[in-house]
């Protein structure tokens, strides 16, 4: 088995600049800069074979480069149940074209279709059980952030492997747009 999801990687002068925002939250998880990336469509454990399957299905997407910008920040979950603070993207129809052609190779590989709601982000930070008010004064004090548009002319197929700190993201393959 092995562990993957499809993504956009976040420039490194992106994530440098995102980075001065990881700090005023004691008890977060920050991800390194080098693990920041947009996700299109979260595979989990897959077998072998379902992989290679999965690098046909997403070699076949076709889409075009496109200028991303990130815009407002955010968490997942509520109250003692928050489990990570996010940098959103500012909606952009082609990023969102993409995600749907990453979900439909998905299918076509054999995954089951995902349920979860998509939601362009970056993600900052991992927590667990956090006292919430500390989360909420984070989201008010980072609220504002916004970058200069990057340019995407790829994606990738990148495997997870858990560590001590954290997952480790590797790229197993790229794709141009």
């Amino acid at each position: 088995m092995i562990r993957l999801f499809a993504a956009i990687a976040i420039p490194g002068d992106i994530g440098e600049t995102l980075s001065l925002r990881q700090r005023g939250l004691a008890e977060a998880r920050w991800r390194p800069v080098e693990a920041f990336h947009v996700t299109l469509r979260f595979f989990g454990d897959v077998p072998e074979t379902l992989a290679d399957d999965l690098d046909l299905a997403l070699s076949r997407v076709r889409g075009e480069p496109m200028n991303l910008e990130l815009a407002g920040v955010g968490a997942f979950g509520e109250g003692a149940d928050i489990h990570a603070v996010w940098a959103g993207v500012k909606p952009n129809p082609a990023l969102e074209q993409l995600a749907r052609r990453c979900e439909t190779a998905a299918r076509r590989a054999g995954c089951k279709p995902d349920t979860r709601a998509w939601r362009a982000h970056v993600t900052l930070a991992y927590l667990r059980r956090p006292d919430p008010a500390p989360v909420a004064a984070w989201i008010q004090a980072n609220n504002l952030l916004a970058s200069p548009p990057f340019r995407a002319d790829a994606f990738g197929l990148y495997s997870s492997w858990r560590t001590d700190e954290g997952s480790s993201y590797r790229l197993e393959r790229r794709y141009r747009l």
